[in-house]
């Protein structure tokens, strides 16, 4: 079996938890990223996703931007949104920012490197263009080029890029099913002629039914490929992949009142090795839902619930804790909630 393959099992083997919508969010919000050719996100996902679950990425660049983001973004490869973009680009999104479109939670993918996963393609070529719907919404998409001469190991800033995009496509059909890998936007275009060398591909996705906005960087290559991916799981990974992590979670009620409460919860790392990260599960009883929480980042559908580490206490050596606390409106707490807990 590939690595692709088995990084897509392991994802439908966490579906039901990662569930489609980010709680914070209202329950339209939708989710994707360029599959074809791949983002940053998503061909670093690809790269650091293990058949346990964990986050190890093997490709450089993608390593570099896990210390700095942490793995939650790899998790969230979907993600990288812009709530009140309203499709503004230039004087909205900083230079500097482009690749994670001024969203805190991507800064690791801003970075300025020539060793990015690549793909290799022909200037002129048609080709067919793929975007992720891991929740489906109406709206334009709008694919972008760096100008001749670009330099990747230089700070991405708008002058880099071509002034208008070189492609536009008004709500492509979808193919496949949202909130699944399988799941996509699809369309037909013209690459740029008279390319040739480096480039970042842009593209930017404006919801037409709300202000959201997503924006993506593609590292391409202009040397006759026909779509080819390299960089990753290029080469490196070990033989043997060190043992699996493992931590636990324990949840201890802090207040209570008519209509709802207040926890904590405390993630330990009970495994022999150091952890990237940590995901907590559970399910609230019906008619309850999280109000609020802090040091985690929450989704959930309907009673499911999972949180990932913030940026900061995602990494845990053996033994160490961290907690995360979230406030519960509709009731009273769970007597004796199933807390599990997941490294990743």
């Amino acid at each position: 079996m590939t690595h692709r393959s088995r990084a897509l099992l392991v994802l439908l083997a966490l579906l039901p938890a990662f569930g489609l919508l980010m709680a914070t969010a209202d329950d339209g919000a939708a989710h994707g990223t360029p599959m074809k050719p791949g983002s940053r996100t998503f061909l670093c996902w690809q790269d650091g996703l293990t058949d346990t679950g964990e986050i190890k990425p093997v490709n450089p660049a993608c390593r570099a931007a896990a210390q700095v983001s942490g793995t939650t973004p790899f998790y969230n490869w979907f993600s990288v949104l812009r709530s009140d973009g309203a499709g503004r680009t230039r004087g909205f999104v900083p230079d500097g920012e482009l690749c994670s479109g001024g969203n805190t939670n991507f800064t690791g993918f801003d970075a300025a490197r020539d060793d990015w996963p690549l793909t290799h393609l022909t200037a002129g070529a048609r080709i067919d263009f793929s975007y992720n719907a891991w929740a489906a919404h109406p709206g334009w998409f709008r694919v972008y080029i760096t100008k001749d001469g670009f330099t990747p190991t230089r700070t991405l800033t708008w002058d880099d890029m071509e002034d208008q995009p070189f492609l536009t496509v008004d709500h492509p059909p979808l193919t496949g099913s949202p909130g699944t890998v399988e799941g996509h936007y699809a369309w037909t275009g013209d690459l740029p002629v008279n390319k040739s060398g480096r480039h970042i591909i842009y593209m930017v996705w404006e919801r037409s039914d709300s202000q959201e906005t997503f924006y993506s960087c593609s590292d391409v290559v202009f040397d006759g490929g026909n779509g080819e991916v390299t960089g990753v799981k290029d080469p490196g990974r070990p033989p043997t992949e060190p043992p699996p992590g493992a931590c636990s979670a324990a949840r201890a009620v802090t207040s209570s009142w008519t209509g709802g409460h207040q926890a904590q919860v405390t993630v330990t790392n009970t495994g022999t090795v150091p952890m990237l990260g940590w995901m907590v599960e559970w399910t609230l009883p019906d008619g309850q839902r999280i109000d609020s929480l802090w040091n985690g980042t929450v989704m959930a559908h309907g009673q499911e619930v999972m949180v990932h580490n913030a940026g900061w206490n995602g990494s845990l050596a053996p033994g160490a804790t961290t907690t995360f606390g979230y406030v519960v409106q509709g009731g009273g707490p769970d007597p004796a909630p199933a807390l599990s807990c997941r490294v990743g």
